[in-house]
C-alpha cells in the first residue's frame, strides 16, 4: 500500500469552501485522514512530504485546449500534451475537434481514442484524463450539422466547433436536436463580418499600435444572438472565450433571468491587455514580465483579441462574483517558423497550460485581486461541473485528484525546461514563480 502524509499543508478545497492549515494522510489513492495534526497510528512504510509553504488542492481541470495530433504533430503530439498539461497540475484535460481530419464522425473519435490508449501504455499512472469534444458542424462553411448523435456514442465528452456558429438558423436546430442528448455544448460568440481582419481590441490603443481593431461588438453581437436561441429553445449552452466588459453585462443579465448558461475567458484575458502589446509589459499592474525584445510579440496574437484594461478588470470582477465559471487554458501550439511572422500575419494563440496557475497566482493571488479558493475554483471544481463532472474534493474518503503547488519555486521559461513541443508564449526566456512539484491522482 502505498501512503504519504503531507504535514502542515496549506488545503484549499473549492468545494467545501474551506482554506486551512493541515495533515493530509493519502493511502492507497483515496484520502484517509485530514487534521490539523496526524502523527499517531502511521504505518513505518509512509513518505512524509513536509508541506509547510505549500499548497494542496484539487487537480486542474482545462475545458478546452488544442491537441495537433492528428495532422500537426510538429507543433504538439498527444504526448508532449499530455507531459505538459501535467506539469500545470492538470489531471483532466479537454480537447477541441479542429485537429485533421477534424473529430466530426465517429471513426475520427475511435482512432483518437485508440491513440491515447497506446499512448497510455507510456505515460505516468498520474497522467491527465483527456477528453473529447466532438464537432457540431461539418463542412468547409460548417453549414451542415455532424451526426451528433453517432458523436455521442463514440464518447465524446461534449459538441464545440471551437470556432464561430455561422447560421443562427442552423444553431437553433442544433440546439434543439442537442437537447434530449443532455452533453455539454460549447459556443464560441463572434461575429467574423464585424471582427473584418482585426488582431488588436479596436480602440485608441490599437490606433497608437497601426494595427487593425476588432470592435467589441463583434463577440456582444454574436453573443446577444446566442442568448435569444438559448432562450428560445431552453438547451444549457457553455460560452467560450468571452473577453468584453459588455459581454460580463450581457452574462450577468442573462443568468439573473434564469438562462441556463456558463461562461469562460482564457487565462491570458485576465493577465493581460492591449496596452501589453506595446511591449511594455512591466509597466502594468497586472503584469509581471519586463519588456520583450521586439515590441509586438506574435504570442500576444490572441483570438479573440486581448482586450482594453476595462475589459480585462471586468473579467477579473466576473470571476470574483461568479458571473464567469471557468478559466481556461485553450492551448494552442504553433511552431517556430509558423510565429516568427509580423504580429498582424501570425496565428493567433499561445500555450499556457505550464504556465497558467503560477502566473495567475502570482499575479491574482499574491496581489490580492483574487483570493486563493477563488482561483482554484475556476480552474478545477467550476470547468469539472461544467464537463457535467463530479469534481474532485480534498475531503477524507474522497479519492485523491490532487496537486502539490509551491508558489515559491522560481523556473526560468526556457525551451527545454517546457514539455510542449511549441513554445509560442510570451514568457519566454522570463524567470516566473511556482511551479506544481507532486500530482497525486
Amino acid at each position: 500500500m502505498n501512503s504519504q502524509l503531507i504535514q502542515q499543508v496549506r488545503v484549499l478545497d473549492p468545494v467545501a469552501d474551506t482554506d486551512q492549515i493541515a495533515d493530509v494522510l493519502i493511502s492507497d489513492r483515496t484520502i484517509q485522514a485530514i487534521a490539523p495534526h496526524l502523527s499517531e497510528n502511521i504505518s513505518a512504510d509512509t513518505e512524509i512530504i513536509d508541506g509547510r509553504g505549500l499548497i494542496l488542492g484539487p487537480g486542474l481541470v482545462d475545458l478546452y485546449s488544442h491537441s495537433s495530433e492528428p495532422g500537426f504533430e510538429e507543433r504538439e503530439t498527444l504526448g508532449s500534451l499530455m507531459q505538459g498539461a501535467a506539469a500545470g497540475g492538470f489531471t483532466r484535460l479537454g480537447i477541441l475537434p479542429d485537429t485533421h481530419p477534424e473529430i466530426d464522425n465517429a471513426t475520427a473519435v475511435s482512432g483518437l481514442q485508440g491513440s491515447l490508449k497506446q499512448l497510455m501504455q507510456n505515460l505516468p499512472q498520474n497522467s491527465p484524463e483527456l477528453y473529447i469534444w466532438g464537432a457540431l458542424t461539418m463542412g468547409v462553411k460548417g453549414e451542415q450539422m455532424t451526426e451528433l448523435a453517432e458523436l455521442a456514442n463514440a464518447g465524446v465528452v461534449g459538441f464545440a466547433d471551437g470556432q464561430p456558429v455561422k447560421k443562427l438558423g442552423l444553431l437553433r436546430r442544433t440546439l434543439e436536436y442537442l437537447q434530449p442528448l443532455g452533453l455539454p455544448i460549447a459556443l464560441w460568440p463572434c461575429d467574423r463580418d464585424l471582427g473584418g481582419n482585426g488582431s488588436v481590441r479596436e480602440g485608441s490603443t490599437s490606433i497608437r499600435l497601426g494595427l487593425v481593431g476588432s470592435p467589441a461588438i463583434a463577440e456582444t453581437s454574436a453573443l446577444a444572438a446566442i442568448l435569444e436561441v438559448v432562450a428560445a429553445t431552453g438547451t444549457p449552452v457553455h460560452l467560450m472565450r468571452i473577453s468584453t466588459a459588455r459581454s460580463v453585462e450581457l452574462i450577468r443579465a442573462a443568468k439573473a433571468k434564469g438562462l441556463p448558461i456558463t461562461a469562460s475567458t482564457t487565462w491570458m484575458h485576465l493577465l493581460l491587455n492591449v496596452e501589453n502589446i506595446r511591449g511594455h509589459l512591466n509597466r502594468h499592474p497586472v503584469s509581471c514580465r519586463p519588456a520583450p525584445a521586439i515590441p509586438y510579440d506574435p504570442s500576444l496574437h490572441l483570438d479573440p483579441p486581448l482586450g482594453n484594461v476595462e475589459d480585462q478588470l471586468a473579467l477579473i470582477s466576473a470571476v470574483q462574483d461568479g458571473a464567469i465559471d471557468a478559466v481556461a487554458i485553450d492551448h494552442t501550439p504553433y511552431s517556430y517558423e509558423e510565429t516568427h511572422v509580423a504580429f498582424a500575419e501570425s496565428p493567433p494563440g499561445a500555450i499556457g497550460l505550464e504556465l497558467a496557475l503560477p502566473l495567475l497566482w502570482q499575479n491574482l493571488v499574491e496581489t490580492g485581486k483574487l483570493t486563493a479558493l477563488q482561483l482554484w475554483r475556476v480552474l478545477s471544481t467550476n470547468p469539472a461541473q461544467c464537463f457535467q463532472q463530479k469534481p474532485a474534493t480534498v475531503t477524507a474518503g474522497s479519492a485523491a485528484e490532487l496537486i502539490l503547488f509551491d508558489p515559491q519555486i522560481t523556473w526560468d521559461v526556457e525551451i527545454n525546461y517546457l514539455a510542449s513541443r511549441s513554445h509560442n508564449t510570451p514568457w519566454l526566456g522570463q524567470a516566473i514563480a511556482g511551479k506544481v512539484v507532486k500530482t497525486l491522482a
